[in-house]
């Protein structure tokens, strides 16, 4: 009895042993970490602020809608791209355009263009721009003459006539008419033409200045011909005074003679 005892406290004294061991070799547990604070994205910059929405781009459009090479490149080329991009920005009135297409430039003579001052070019391109808002519709009630960018008077005429299918244009040099819509809203009106809209500012010689009325020249006095002896009225003269003293000597004899013989 006594060794079966002594043999199963061993065994348990044993078991004691490693499992004090096993306990003495695990790593000590890590401490607690505090939980991680994920820091917030910095606010935007003024610099990375979205660009604001709904604001058109005139050049997108056309370039969208295509064959407006040509009028896209005036619109670059003068800055009158910014132009219209701020007066949509700003503007309450809208804008109304008479964007030509690439056939209608082709129609021009060769190099007309390229004979434009950069003055020219820009006043052109603003001739094609009304600054306000005009939908189909209002062009039967529109004033005319239309104001443009370009200005107003009789050098820069655009004149609209509406009728139940169509929409006239003309400024003296050009008569053409809308051949639809490419863009419209509440705020702008783009409408494609076929011929480039001629400013008479530009394309008209200025009538020539009137030439200075010359003063008649005056009428030089008739000159009267110097009487001499040897001139006809001179012998006339001569012939005459010769009869009257004849005559007058005549008559004295006579009276002379009529004395004496009454004597």
């Amino acid at each position: 009895m006594k060794p079966q005892y002594f043999l199963s406290s061993f065994s348990i004294f044993l078991l004691f042993l490693h499992c004090a061991n096993t306990f003495a070799q695990s790593p000590a547990a890590a401490p607690a970490q505090p939980p991680a604070v994920v820091a917030s994205p910095p606010a935007a910059t003024p610099a990375q602020a979205a660009a604001p929405h709904g604001i058109t781009n005139v050049t997108k459009i056309l370039e969208k809608a295509g064959h407006f090479t040509i009028f896209i490149r005036l619109l670059r080329s003068t800055q009158e791209e910014n132009h219209l991009f701020s007066a949509l920005n700003d503007s309450s009135t809208g804008l109304t355009i008479f964007a030509p297409t690439d056939s209608a430039f082709s129609e021009l003579k060769s190099g007309t263009l390229n004979t434009l001052s950069d003055g020219d070019k820009s006043e052109l391109v603003k001739f094609h721009v009304v600054p306000t808002f005009l939908s189909t519709s209002q062009f039967q009630t529109v004033s005319n003459p239309l104001g443009t960018w370009a200005g107003t008077g009789n050098r820069l005429p655009l004149n609209v006539t509406s009728y139940p299918n169509s929409v006239n244009i003309t400024t003296g040099l050009t008569n053409t008419s809308l051949s639809g819509a490419v863009y419209t809203d509440n705020q702008l009106a783009i409408y494609k033409i076929e011929k480039v809209l001629l400013p008479k500012d530009i394309f008209a010689p200025n009538a020539p200045a009137p030439a200075p009325v010359k003063p008649a020249p005056e009428k030089p006095a008739k000159e009267v011909p110097e009487v001499t002896a040897e001139s006809p009225a001179a012998s006339v003269d001569i012939s005459s005074a010769l009869i009257f003293t004849r005559n007058l000597v005549v008559g004295s004899a006579g009276l002379l003679a009529s004395a004496m013989f009454s004597l």
